[in-house]
């Protein structure tokens, strides 16, 4: 499968890059303050959440640290998820000399593009290192005292893709204007010394209805078009509509075998409920699917055939599809994808349970039916409600 998919597009790809998976909490924060205090000119932070709790207040100092090196910082939230910031914090942000903007309020916003929000997670340093993933930053994903960080991954890559993650951030922090010329990373003569042995092939995939990108969403329909004996997906919220539904039902037909990574517990009940309506019909069709047991997942990764992946922003539902501004790396590389998947199966053999149809059949009531048809029903018509418009733009 991989192999047809990557000689098919192989342009689309760069090939000088150093790849790491990053676990959430401590692994994650202790890096990304780490790649913080190693910048000399430039740092772009772009989150969903950005809270000013112990966590936040700590990044927030390691970015005045910088600033006072020199280095220009860029920090962006979005302006629904992180309202949460004090007006405080966010005068100590600018007075320290850190650029800081929300993107698009959804109150005060030029545009008011309704339900689009900034749902990415990148941090660029020097154009030369990148952190995507699904962490935002918060308590919740960090190893705090008496409490463990929610199940969360990043893609720690050096190379030719931090440069493509840079234009990004730049085009973002400025609104993609049209006539915006050669951004400050594309002017940098950079050269990277990888072995072989160390060189991935990545590339940046962006779901943004606005810039009529839907690459993530192409990236779970050819893997699952393409793959030849399993795709495993970790996801938080796991509603796939239509068409991703259609390439699960063919990829089992060919006898592809889909294992589903989700929440046991979860940050959003609702969801939750509805995405325990769906588990008859994934039971049904053979679907595999594990709860994970210890924190609230939260991670977003994809695996197929061993040999490549995609992790970030992106969930398997209609929002991430239509809505969502989203972020994430395709990683082509059968060695890095190896060892990803074997993390994922050790997480399901150690810290999941997982759902039988016999298992289903016990803990289910007719309450408990009822419950999940209702807030399935809900959440669908939400998605309806919230991507409507932008599935008839896009």
């Amino acid at each position: 499968m991989s192999r047809k998919h990557y000689k098919t597009d192989p342009g689309t790809y760069s090939k000088y890059n150093k790849v790491q998976l990053i676990r959430g909490g401590k692994e994650y924060f202790d890096l990304l303050l780490q790649l913080i205090s190693l910048a000399k000119d430039t740092i772009h932070l772009q989150v969903y959440i950005y809270d000013d709790d112990a966590t936040g207040k700590k990044v927030a100092e390691a970015l005045k640290v910088a600033v006072q090196r020199k280095v220009q910082v860029y920090l962006m939230a979005d302006g629904y998820a992180s309202q949460v910031m004090s007006q405080k914090f966010i005068d100590e942000l600018r007075a320290a000399g850190i650029h800081f903007r929300f993107f698009e309020p959804i109150f005060r916003s030029k545009y008011f593009y309704f339900g689009r929000r900034l749902h990415h997670k990148v941090l660029v340093v020097d154009t030369r290192y990148a952190l995507v993933g699904g962490l935002n930053i918060s308590d919740r994903y960090n190893d705090m005292p008496g409490q463990p960080a929610w199940l969360d991954f990043a893609l720690y890559a050096e190379g030719e893709i931090a440069r493509q993650l840079c234009v990004l951030c730049w085009k973002t922090w400025r609104g993609f204007p049209k006539r915006m010329g050669i951004t400050p990373c594309e002017e940098k003569e950079l050269q990277f010394n990888f072995s072989d042995e160390e060189k991935s092939t990545v590339r940046m995939r962006r779901n943004d209805w606005v810039r009529r990108k839907n690459e993530i969403s192409r990236t779970y329909i050819d893997m699952l078009k393409n793959a030849k004996s399993e795709v495993t997906i970790l996801c938080s919220y796991f509603l796939p509509g239509r068409a991703i539904s259609k390439y699960i039902l063919q990829a089992l037909e060919r006898g592809v075998i889909i294992k589903v990574v989700l929440a046991g517990l979860s940050d959003v009940k609702l969801a939750k409920f509805a995405e325990r309506y769906i588990y008859d019909w994934m039971l049904r069709h053979k679907i595999r699917i594990f709860e994970y047991q210890e924190t609230v997942l939260h991670g977003k990764v994809a695996v197929c055939d061993h040999e490549w992946l995609t992790i970030g922003s992106y969930n398997v539902n209609n929002i991430s599809a239509y809505a969502s501004i989203e972020l994430n790396l395709d990683v082509y590389d059968p060695l890095f994808a190896k060892k990803v998947n074997m993390i994922l199966e050790q997480i399901i053999r150690e810290n999941c349970i997982e759902i039988t149809e016999e298992k289903l059949a016990k803990t289910t009531t007719l309450f408990k039916r009822l419950k999940r048809w209702s807030s399935y029903q809900v959440i669908k018509f939400a998605f309806y409600l919230f991507t409507f418009y932008f599935r008839e733009k896009g």
